[in-house]
């Protein structure tokens, strides 16, 4: 069985050898460009048809980012984060706040605009509230919810394991708690309502180019919401892979591996962990940020606990520390969650049972990952650290079915 696995293994890298990677690049980006444009060409029934699958697209690039972030958090780092919604909600209330009408009495009732329309097409008067271009505010909540993600890490460096994970789950309940009981300032201080309670904040501002006034008119159109997703997932692997790369992702694996080796080898823990925990977060609200105005309303129902479990999935199902495998198992979990498991409660009444299959979705997403971690507990595409530690032997055979190799090469192997 090792030596057919180490065969397959060996004829995948023989398909792959025969173009260069950046040729291979270059096809996927040309691939993902022009996606929308095949979106349009197939109809796929058990989608629900093109624009739904466009949308679907759409928020899983969103999710993309996401797991992306928490990847360099738990993946690289190695530092268990239950919390990671807390920062998709920060993200989501930043463009309720700075790109909507949700504060109607700034600037004695004319707003604040800048790169964005700002007179109604109905009226022809200024739209009340605070209107800032969606590229500046995607880093203006990439920096707020970086500093967020410092203030989370700084009590948690001193715990680990399990009492990591309480508190991190902690703070991704009290965060939406706190946005839903902030109408009338945070928790009855003050008088400035931040969030609008359960009721949320709606409408939120369309996607406008720095270069002209004119908003995105989507849902009418997909495709420009799609290709902006599309260049902030690009975005963020270039910067995932300088990371991983650089001498702080060495650090973050470093510490990840064994903390006291590490610290003793002159690593910076604390600020190792805050970079890791603020970057993290960055991601998260640049996500949140996006999805915030392409859902067109920021509520706290959208921040539950159990998002932070279904991005974590996406990591440790796709492969943990590897950008290629978070990826595929963001991509992997969206489309069984949006489609997958609406699909599956067709089939009681096909067989004649009155039988509902939503009420039990999450015992069968539970199952299916079940199944997938005793299968494959390294996870779809996992990095080569994390598959040794699960399948060295295999790894061994899977040298031997390949010709063999001296104690060099088994050592590059080993510790790529």
């Amino acid at each position: 069985m090792s030596a057919a696995l180490a065969t397959f293994r060996s004829n995948a890298r023989d398909v792959r050898g025969a173009l260069p990677n950046w040729v291979w690049a270059v096809l996927l980006i040309a691939f993902a460009v022009v996606y929308p444009y095949i979106t349009d060409a197939i109809d796929l029934p058990i989608i629900g048809g093109h624009d739904d699958l466009l949308d679907a697209s759409i928020q899983t690039l969103g999710y993309i980012i996401m797991a992306l972030g928490l990847n360099i958090v738990v993946g690289m780092a190695g530092l268990l984060d239950l919390g990671y919604v807390a920062f998709y909600a920060i993200g989501a209330f930043v463009i309720g706040w700075l790109g909507s009408q949700h504060f109607p009495n700034v600037n004695d009732g004319k707003g604040i605009h800048f790169l964005v329309k700002s007179t109604s097409a109905i009226s022809h008067q200024p739209i009340p509230g605070i209107h800032l271009n969606f590229f500046l505010v995607i880093f203006i909540a990439a920096a707020f919810t970086a500093l967020w993600g410092v203030i989370l890490g700084a009590p948690t460096l001193r715990l680990r394991g399990d009492y990591l994970a309480i508190v991190t789950l902690a703070f991704g309940e009290i965060v939406p708690r706190v946005f839903e009981n902030s109408q009338s300032g945070f928790f009855g201080i003050g008088s400035t309502d931040f969030s609008n309670g359960r009721q949320g904040i709606t409408p939120i501002d369309k996607i406008n180019l720095p270069w002209t006034t004119d908003t995105f008119r989507y849902p009418l159109d997909l495709k420009p919401a799609y290709w902006v997703a599309l260049g902030m997932v690009f975005f963020t692997i270039f910067i995932n892979r300088r990371l991983r790369d650089s001498r702080l992702g060495r650090a973050w694996i470093a510490v990840r591996e064994d903390e006291v080796a590490a610290a003793a080898m002159g690593v910076n823990l604390v600020r190792t962990k805050l970079l890791a925990y603020a970057i993290g977060a960055a991601f998260g609200g640049f996500a949140g940020v996006f999805l915030g105005t392409y859902n067109n309303t920021v509520n706290v129902d959208q921040f539950e606990f159990g998002f932070s479990v279904f991005i974590l999935c996406m990591v440790i199902i796709g492969g943990m520390g590897n950008i290629s495998g978070v990826i595929l198992g963001a991509i992997f979990l969206s489309m069984v969650n949006r489609n997958l498991l609406p699909q599956l409660n067709t089939y009681p009444d096909k067989i004649g049972l009155n039988f509902d299959l939503t009420s039990i979705n999450f015992g069968i997403f539970g199952f299916l990952l079940l199944v997938m971690m005793v299968l494959r507990p390294e996870g779809f595409i996992p990095s080569t650290r994390r598959k040794l530690e699960f399948h060295e032997a295999e790894g061994e055979a899977e040298i031997d079915a390949l010709g063999g190799a001296d104690e060099p090469q088994l050592y590059e192997v080993r510790h790529q």
